[in-house]
């Protein structure tokens, strides 16, 4: 089982389409060539929907939370519970946007099969998409570490809340510009000290999001169900990820040894720009370039139909 890593990229590789009309096109004619196709999809792909990614261009560098953080030290569980307290509101209520309908309306014509997502938001299912595989887990989740119960987090909020209802109503109204990658929201020393951490309500334990931090292990059941899409499918469309974590980039690789093509749709470098055999790559917005190319895939089946 390998940990949630991330490695620095390079620059986007010269031979990558940047023309937009010239990006749908590729992707129409990949969506018509193939008939089974699986969806990798990461945190670009939610950014439209107002949750920030990691990577984006111009975006300033953040240190994401370690597992071993948050599991060492009370301390930092009462920090990442306050700020995700926060937070957590601007992710539950965030909507899928023109990515995540457009996967959606491919899935729903049979042009997109299974996908499998980096993403904890839930916005794929939102938008409607069948067969998705969570690879990092489910912010809606929240799961003991003593007990191993799953328990909701829309129910934790409201005991959160209720524990620390005068520290931080304050803050419940923060603008979602605040928001950060991790979903949460930056507060003040003297919030985390004060702040009241929830327990598991079955058995006192240790609680967590039901989500995979950096520094953690994929769950091996996990790992075999996004192994599965791979060999279940004949071509597959990469949108909105750098493949910088392993977890990610290693079913690219697990594709490519299995000499099935890959359609790369994202705006700044990824790692499988070091493989020009059996890639084609778009450097474009998912915006521009995926809804049209769906559309004009959609509107041929009419046509031809």
């Amino acid at each position: 089982m390998a940990h949630l890593k991330r490695l620095a990229l390079n620059v986007v590789p010269p031979h990558a389409i940047t023309h937009v009309p010239a990006a749908v096109e590729a992707l129409a004619a990949f969506l018509i060539t193939h008939p089974r196709i699986a969806v990798i999809t990461g945190a670009g792909i939610s950014t439209d929907s107002g949750i920030p990614d990691y990577r984006s261009p111009g975006r300033p560098p953040h240190k994401p939370l370690q597992h071993s953080e948050f599991v060492d030290s009370s301390y930092n569980r009462k920090r990442y519970w306050a700020r995700s307290l926060v937070g957590y509101p601007r992710i539950k209520q965030a909507q899928p946007n023109a990515g995540h309908i457009a996967i959606a309306t491919a899935n729903a014509h049979n042009h997109l099969g299974s996908i499998v997502t980096q993403n904890v938001d839930g916005l794929h299912e939102k938008a409607g998409s069948l067969s998705v595989v969570p690879l990092h887990g489910q912010l809606r989740q929240v799961r003991c570490l003593d007990c191993q119960t799953i328990s909701s987090r829309d129910h934790l909020q409201d005991r959160m809340l209720q524990l620390n209802q005068d520290l931080m109503q304050p803050y419940m109204e923060l603008g979602s510009e605040s928001l950060r990658p991790d979903g949460d929201v930056v507060l003040n020393e003297d919030v985390y000290r004060r702040f009241i951490a929830p327990s598991c309500s079955q058995c006192l334990g240790t609680l967590k999001p039901d989500v995979t931090f950096f520094g953690d292990v994929v769950p091996q059941d996990v790992v075999q169900s996004s192994y599965g899409v791979v060999d279940q499918h004949d071509a597959f469309l990469v949108a909105g990820t750098s493949l910088a974590v392993w977890s990610s980039f290693r079913l690219v690789r697990r594709a490519l040894a299995q000499a099935k093509p890959i359609f790369v749709l994202n705006n700044g470098p990824t790692r499988a720009d070091e493989f020009a055999k059996g890639v084609i790559r778009v450097n474009a917005s998912i915006a521009e370039v995926l809804p049209l190319a769906v559309q004009q895939v959609v509107s041929s089946d009419v046509t031809t139909g």
